[in-house]
């Protein structure tokens, strides 16, 4: 009997594809001329349109319900399960596995919607979707999307996740688009474009839905492209607003028609105020700064619009001017009614490359506090001269932080902020760089571990678990990872439960759960490639069961370790 994925034409075509390292990225070959949809069984998705009111209790206050990418729009990626407890975790089974048949980038969060039975969706790269059982894991169907010729990728050809409203089920592209789909039968309902991808544009990480919005980002920053935040119509994919974030009169001369600050992560609302945190990136080119004189708003922090129409109420820029590619890519944490200092405040809370935890205020991004150090700081923003290019800085943390894209978590019940840190050196070097449309845009470069002369004091840690009091910024525990365990950096997020446990993946295989008050590993499960995603967790009423999910395999363009194609489902009886 053929297996499932033999069957599948969206798997086949899916494996046709062939990523291409090409000068300073990569591209796709062998794509499909058309989009693919594969069905199996189908009538197994329960027809319940997922309402606004859903999408807003998801995780936290409605733990059947993992219906975004940060489990709720405040992305605290925190549900308030209980079956799974510090006591009886060890007893954390493995479900089932599913083969996603695709051998690609796997650092998306699987998303469940509620029914009888669940369903799950899922992606990976490059652009591939499925519908599961989330109980059995069966495959529901199959969608890979097609991306044209002449895509421009600086890192992977990564997905990190889809969006659901209505009867819809919503994916971002490697063109720079987005597709929706009916998420009962997997056909394709719109595509809307947001950006040229033949400059460089691209698009990989999870939209959210909101109030009748489609919100979404940019990416291709390496290609000095201009970053931008844009709302599209959730039924027809119509742009109802954009705001760019280098805005002209921000910026000297007309440095910023090529100054990136691209979002290329998925941003966090807040439902009560209708605030948008965006994380920015670096601006453009990344390594020189002498084309770019001034601070280079609103690059490299969190950029506060209102949801309704994209105004810019605020930002807080954590490296200005920065020419170390400190990117403050991952998505930031929105906590309302915090006690700090005796007072009850709404914050937002932002894991930097800089490898320090910022604690700002929601209302008007005044910085309250900033951590202690969550991994090593050595030649902290050490200026490359721009004279010889042969002139190099090795510095801790290097381009890929401290904190990357990897997205943090917050636990209602311990009051601590999760990040999952690297601590490697790099090396930066200038280099004069001209703009031409659909090339990198560096003006420099960098040389990554271990090709790198280790600057004095480096502990040999290349990453670290990290536990941080956002009200303090006391850095209240810290489980090293040292390059004799791995070579790999470590890419993924971690979730919470009601119950004081934290959940993450590392770069050798493990999934492990800690003591989210002390950081003691309670327990973990080899799964035999690197885990480069972040996580889910669900409880299905119809089994009594809490389940947690991750995806498997290596990703990323700096020590991503080996490619799979494994989705890992967990799960614990009441």
């Amino acid at each position: 009997m053929a297996s499932i994925h033999e069957r599948d034409e969206a798997v086949k075509a899916a494996q046709n594809i062939e990523m291409v390292e090409v000068e300073d990225g990569y591209t796709l070959t062998n794509l499909p001329d058309e989009s693919i949809t594969q069905q199996f069984d189908i009538d197994q998705i329960p027809e319940r349109d997922v309402t606004q009111e859903d999408l807003t209790a998801s995780a936290k206050e409605d733990p059947t319900n993992w219906l975004m990418y940060g489990g709720g729009y405040q992305q605290q990626r925190y549900t308030s399960a209980d079956v799974i407890t510090p006591d009886n975790v060890d007893g954390l089974e493995l479900e089932y596995l599913v083969q996603s048949g695709v051998s690609s980038s796997m650092e998306g969060v699987p998303i469940v919607v509620s029914g009888d039975p669940p369903v799950m969706y899922q992606t990976n790269g490059p652009n591939h979707m499925k519908a599961i059982n989330a109980r059995t894991g069966e495959t529901l169907w199959s969608y890979t999307y097609a991306n044209p010729q002449g895509l421009l990728l600086c890192c992977d050809a990564n997905n990190r996740g889809a969006a659901v409203h209505g009867d819809k089920v919503y994916m971002t592209t490697l063109d720079s688009g987005i597709v929706a789909l009916d998420r009962y039968t997997g056909e394709e309902e719109w595509y809307a474009s947001t950006g040229d991808h033949e400059i460089g544009y691209s698009a990989t990480w999870a939209p959210i839905v909101y109030d009748g919005q489609v919100i979404t980002g940019s990416a291709g920053g390496e290609y000095g492209v201009s970053g931008f935040v844009a709302a599209l119509d959730p039924e027809s994919g119509d742009e109802m607003w954009k705001t760019n974030t280098t805005p002209a009169e921000e910026w000297a001369g007309d440095s910023q028609e090529h100054g990136a600050g691209t979002v290329w992560m998925t941003p966090t609302l807040d439902p009560d105020s209708g605030k948008i945190h965006a994380p920015v990136g670096n601006p453009g080119p990344d390594f020189d700064g002498t084309v770019r004189p001034g601070p280079n708003r609103f690059t490299i922090g969190t950029l506060t619009l209102d949801a309704n129409d994209g105004s810019i109420n605020w930002h807080y820029g954590e490296s200005p001017h920065d020419v170390w590619d400190y990117d403050s890519s991952a998505t930031k944490i929105r906590v309302n009614d915090m006690e700090m200092d005796g007072e009850t405040r709404d914050v937002v809370l932002s894991p930097g490359k800089t490898a320090w935890e910022y604690t700002m205020d929601a209302e008007n991004g005044q910085l309250l506090e900033r951590s202690e150090e969550t991994t090593q700081h050595i030649n902290m923003w050490k200026m490359v001269p721009h004279t010889d290019e042969d002139r190099r800085v090795a510095f801790v943390p290097g381009a890929h932080g401290g904190n990357d894209w990897q997205p943090p978590s917050y636990s209602q019940e311990t009051g601590l902020m999760y990040m999952n840190q690297n601590n490697a050196p790099h090396e930066i070097f200038w280099e004069e760089a001209q703009y031409e449309a659909g090339q990198t845009y560096w003006g420099g470069g960098l040389n990554d571990w271990p090709d790198v002369d280790a600057p004095e004091g480096w502990n040999g840690n290349l990453s670290a678990i990290v536990a941080v009091d956002p009200s303090t910024g006391e850095r209240v525990w810290r489980d090293w990872i040292s390059q004799e365990t791995t070579s790999n950096y470590l890419w993924g997020g971690s979730i919470t439960t009601s119950t004081g446990l934290m959940f993450t993946g590392t770069q050798n295989g493990n999934i492990v759960a800690y003591d989210g008050e002390n950081g003691d590993r309670l327990w973990q499960f080899q799964l035999g490639a690197p885990i480069c995603s972040s996580l889910s967790s669900w409880y299905d009423p119809g089994e009594g069961k809490q389940y947690v999910a991750v995806q498997v395999g290596g990703s990323g363009w700096l020590h991503g370790g080996r490619r799979g194609s494994t989705v890992a489902v967990f799960g614990l009886s009441e």
